[in-house]
């Protein structure tokens, strides 16, 4: 008898330790899910805050460049094309991540011959608004830098913990998935031509 209640008792603690060990996995996992979406959200932040501040810019080099209509019109539309697509970080494809990331680098992309219209138009060049939207703007570019290179930091941390043992097990079960990194878009790999 008393050999089987040492047995029983044995059983209930290992039974009791293994439940805590998977408990510490299981909330592990759902702490690290949860640094990685609240970085991608916050990526998507800083896109936001981009978005708000092109009308403005838009705006304000209408008033100096009136022949500049196709570069406003080119701002304008990578705006609406990038505010429009929608990427919820529970269901992130890289399909998805390469949708949102091309939208985003059509917006820079416009956004760079939009500032470069100031080269012609010293009246412009010198105006107030002109100048602190974009410093404002210049900010956004590096919060938007700062805020992805957390968010790959924060999937990376999450990968490493659901792809390690025993941790890979329980991840498999509760269908923890792997989470993609932003990358760099492939037109980044060329350096750009300097000619003067």
């Amino acid at each position: 008898m008393k050999g089987l209640l040492k047995t029983i008792i044995g059983i209930i603690i290992v039974i009791v330790v293994v439940c805590f060990a998977f408990k510490g996995c299981y909330n592990n996992m759902v702490v690290e899910q949860e640094k990685a979406t609240t970085a991608f959200a916050n990526v998507q932040s800083a896109y936001q805050r981009r978005a708000d501040l092109i009308p403005n810019l838009v705006e304000t080099v209408k008033g100096y460049a009136k022949h500049e209509e196709q570069t406003l019109t080119e701002v304008v539309n990578a705006r609406s094309k990038a505010t429009q697509i929608t990427v919820d970080p529970e269901n992130l494809t890289p399909e998805k991540l390469q949708e949102f990331q091309a939208a985003q680098g059509e917006l820079s992309s416009a956004l760079g011959k939009l500032i470069a219209i100031q080269e012609n138009y010293p009246e412009l060049k010198a105006n107030e608004n002109f100048k602190d939207l974009q410093v404002q703007l210049e900010g956004t570019e590096n919060r938007i830098n700062e805020a992805r290179n957390k968010y790959n930091t924060a999937v990376q941390s999450y990968n490493t913990l659901i792809r390690s043992f025993p941790q890979n097990l329980i991840a498999g079960f509760f269908k923890f998935d792997k989470m993609n990194k932003f990358e760099a878009d492939a037109s980044a790999q060329k350096a750009p031509e300097v000619k003067f």
